[in-house]
């Protein structure tokens, strides 16, 4: 026999047998089994299952690998792979939002708001300003507690506090409180109280975000949670209703009332201008 020739095991690149390209089973992709005929939309893929749903409503459901089809060519499906989550551009009060940033080392400024629900909603909406300016924001308990609070903090340049009321409106106690506050020898020009309208922080949530047209009126003397819940029929439970249907429910700035939205601006603002 004559000598064999290293020429012999060479094959023209064209007739070299190209492997199956991997496709991932995305949901929606069009895929056909040819052993079966059986053509169908990815509609979920498991660890190592891939379920396909044809144009009639049935679902069968296959291994991963090869003898599958997609736009007549033969691949091999496989998982898809895990995509990272977007980072949002925004945070929920509408500024740039900082990616991987770490909390500042807290100010010596304070904020205080009037309440646990307040607390809440200001946290949820601002929260990521609040921790990249090194802010922390505290609960007051009452107006009443807050000239105690003021002479307590003694606030001065570099160490300003902030206070957020409910309904200060013209000729309330809460307005007359917080002009004597801002005005007495204590706060020094470093202390500022400001409020919004409404009765409870439940209002300056938009009605439209919980799903009614307007806040009830409810008659003075009777408790104004209980009575919301009352004439909207929800549950008894104000901190459940407070939580799940009101606080659940916000997402940005945009589902607060703008007189709401203004006065935490400009405390945040305020305490962090060191001056």
């Amino acid at each position: 026999m004559p000598p064999r020739s290293p020429y012999d095991d060479l094959v023209h690149p064209r007739t070299r047998k190209q492997p199956n390209p991997s496709v991932e089973a995305e949901r929606d992709l069009v895929v056909e089994d040819p052993s079966s005929g059986f053509v169908g939309a990815v509609v979920r893929c498991e660890k190592d299952v891939v379920h396909l749903e044809d144009r009639n409503g049935r679902v069968r459901a296959y291994p991963l690998g090869p003898g599958f089809w997609v736009d007549g060519r033969p691949v091999v499906l496989v998982r898809p792979r895990p995509q990272a989550p977007a980072t949002p551009s925004r945070s929920a009060s509408g500024s740039t939002y900082v990616a991987g940033a770490r909390a500042r080392v807290a100010r010596e400024g304070r904020i205080y708001v009037e309440g646990k629900h307040d607390a809440e909603l200001v946290e949820k909406v601002w929260g990521h300003d609040l921790r990249i300016e090194g802010v922390v924001v505290e609960p007051l308990h009452g107006v009443d507690d807050l000239p105690g609070i003021v002479r307590e903090f003694r606030p001065s340049s570099g160490r300003r506090l902030g206070v957020l009321v409910d309904h200060l409106v013209t000729g309330s106690k809460e307005t007359r409180i917080a002009e004597s506050v801002m005005s007495g020898r204590a706060a020094g020009g470093h202390a500022l109280v400001v409020g919004h309208p409404f009765i409870d922080i439940w209002q300056a949530v938009k009605p439209s975000v919980v799903g009614i047209r307007a806040w009830p009126t409810v008659p003075r003397g009777e408790s104004w949670k209980d009575g919301v819940c009352r004439r909207l029929g929800w549950e008894d439970d104000t901190g459940y209703v407070w939580a799940q249907r009101i606080l659940a429910r916000v997402r940005t700035w945009t589902d607060l009332e703008p007189a709401l939205i203004g006065r935490v601006e400009e405390l945040i603002d305020f305490v962090t201008t060191d001056r």
